[in-house]
């Protein structure tokens, strides 16, 4: 026995010597096309220039309660915890697959109450006369096998999973970047609509001390009840701009504690405090082209998805060819309880078995194709993601650049509202124009600075558009607290 456990020993060590040999495609890293600088864009005060993208770029509108709340988003966002999960999930699957190729060792203990037909193989055996049928049959065995990854298909396996880890940590970098960018839109549209309810409350303001020189100038005969009826409508028609901005305040205060995991209403009493739209920086890094494959979530999901790929088609190569697996059984057996622990009683058995395909029906090749379908699909893919990131990034400059422009001009033609608003009051009070001069100039005004608060929020959500398609910033979902999924996919 010590001879036999020897040799197979050795012929294991030899065959594991071979295991170093794995077919199927190796993965290399894909090589995506990019420009050497990004195009051309509108000069803006704002203005976008070179240099390393900001991992925190949330913190460059320098608004504490902004910062604040992205960091308990990362904490706390809901669909981060089931990315992470995910992971978990993954990552569990990865450890399951790579058991395939390590030696395998269990305990066996049975009674079976056995009756053999004395017209079966039984009668054959020429049992003594009057042999009782019936038997006891005990057994106790420890059983071992090891299937031999000599072609690399558990390797393979294990790559194929490792790669599906890694997209999926980077689906969850790519979800915390969604997440912080919603929830900066969303605090960026919040103050927005702060700023236009003040201008409305302003402008009614206006509109009621109008009111009040209308109609006291009616009141003395200077005035008609035209005058009034108008002034009157411009008073209703500014009041009831209110209603639609309170309703869209509330909305976006729920939507923020939607983020941050929080019934309705519980972060009203924290943001419904009025305060000014965060500024922006004056200059705004982004990097090279070259750069957005190493930054871009998706871009890094689809590469990873792509190694996937390939480790699959390994694996449906490696089907191809021979499997051999080692196996050992050691134990007693006995028609009585006592004799399990007899030494007579021993039982064993030894080998190795090869299994050859030969004839499966057209189905290895009909997996090979497929997987190498799938690896081609998701090169596709890759090029695609590439493809659609340089774009975004394109766009999102020219929009930046340009939404700053529409803010200037809308700026300049709001100065001259006020100015004209203020000439229509004198002439008023004068007698040489009337009250629908003054009112068209106050809905003139009115439209103008809310235009202006509107494009003004838009510059910031254009900033964050930037930002996102950039791609930089999830690398701080790695750092958050109650966060033990660092690991980064390579």
């Amino acid at each position: 026995m010590p001879r036999r456990l020897a040799a197979l020993a050795l012929a294991a060590s030899s065959l594991a010597a071979l295991s170093a040999c794995t077919v199927g495609p190796d993965y290399t890293h894909p090589v995506a096309e990019a420009p050497p600088q990004w195009a051309e864009r509108p000069e803006a005060p704002s203005t976008t220039i070179g240099g390393e993208v900001d991992g925190r770029w949330w913190e460059t509108f320098q608004d504490p309660q902004l910062s604040a709340l992205v960091e308990r988003l990362l904490a706390q966002n809901l669909d981060l915890a089931v990315a992470a999960e995910r992971i978990q999930q993954a990552q569990a699957q990865s450890r399951v697959t790579g058991a395939q190729g390590r030696p395998q060792l269990g305990a066996q203990a049975s009674y079976a109450r056995t009756r053999r037909s004395p017209q079966g193989l039984f009668s054959q055996l020429m049992p003594a006369p009057g042999s009782n049928p019936e038997v006891n049959e005990f057994a106790d065995t420890l059983g071992a096998s090891w299937e031999l990854d000599l072609f690399g298909k558990v390797r393979r396996a294990v790559e194929a999973a490792d790669a599906r880890t890694g997209a999926l940590i980077e689906a969850r970098h790519a979800v915390a970047l969604d997440a912080v960018g919603e929830l900066a839109a969303r605090y960026m549209e919040l103050r927005g609509v702060q700023a236009r309810e003040a201008i409305a409350q302003d402008n009614l303001e206006t509109a009621q001390r109008t009111l009040t020189v209308v109609e006291d100038r009616f009141a003395n005969g200077l005035g008609t009840r035209l005058d009034v009826a108008r002034a009157r409508a411009q008073v209703e028609a500014i009041s009831a701009r209110l209603p639609q901005l309170h309703s869209r305040r509330v909305q976006l205060i729920n939507a923020l504690g939607t983020l941050l995991a929080k019934p309705p209403r519980e972060l009203e009493a924290e943001l419904a405090p009025v305060r000014a739209l965060p500024g922006v920086p004056p200059t705004v890094p982004v990097g090279l082209p070259g750069e957005l494959m190493r930054r871009r979530p998706d871009i890094r999901e689809a590469e990873q998805r792509l190694h996937a790929a390939t480790a699959e088609t390994g694996v449906a190569v490696a089907a191809f060819y021979p499997s051999i697996s080692l196996g050992g059984r050691f134990g007693t057996e006995g028609f009585h309880a006592k004799n399990i622990g007899e030494w007579a009683s021993r039982a064993f058995s030894v080998g190795p078995v090869i299994s050859l395909p030969i004839f499966q029906g057209g189905r290895l090749k009909g997996t090979l194709e497929l997987r190498e379908s799938e690896q081609r699909e998701a090169a596709l893919v890759y090029q695609k993601a590439v493809v659609e990131a340089l774009n975004d990034v394109d766009n999102a400059l020219v929009s930046y650049a340009d939404i700053q422009a529409q803010r200037d001009r809308l700026a300049r033609e709001v100065a001259q509202d006020r100015t004209a608003l203020g000439a229509a009051r004198d002439m008023y009070r004068e007698g040489a124009v009337g009250l629908l001069d003054v009112t068209l100039a106050q809905a003139a005004l009115l439209e103008g600075e809310d235009r202006l608060a509107l494009s003004e929020t838009a510059v910031r959500g254009g900033l964050v558009r930037l930002y996102k398609a950039l791609g930089g910033g999830w690398e701080a979902a790695d750092a958050a607290p109650h966060n033990n999924l660092t690991q980064k996919a390579e």
